[in-house]
């Protein structure tokens, strides 16, 4: 499972509300790339396919593919505001190494 602190899910909700359109949910997933070998993924998302999972908080949906969520499970997404590397933060245990800015990591 994938949790979403307090400051990330507020963020998340100004995100949707941005969009203006019903049915939108928080998609998690990783991808090749980055100086560690794997980014993460994050995008806001109105389609499910049969392999996605589906985690909810509250009102909020949160969804990531099988495949990714062998990378992302029991990790903790939070949001941070800070003038320099603000934005979301991810605190994954299943990555073994990550690169100087955080936005990529290695299992």
């Amino acid at each position: 499972m994938i949790q979403l602190t307090e400051k990330a899910q507020e963020e998340v909700h100004k995100l949707l509300a941005l969009q203006n359109k019903p049915g939108l949910f928080l998609r998690l997933g990783v991808k090749g790339g980055g100086c560690s070998g794997m980014t993460y993924d994050v995008k806001i998302d109105d389609r499910l396919s049969e392999s996605d999972r589906s985690f909810e908080m509250g009102d909020l949906k949160v969804v990531c593919d099988v495949k990714s969520l062998l990378y992302l499970d029991r990790m903790t997404v939070d949001y941070s505001t800070d003038l320099v590397g603000g934005g979301f933060r991810f605190i994954n245990p299943n990555a073994t190494g990550s690169c100087g800015c955080g936005t990529s990591f290695s299992v």
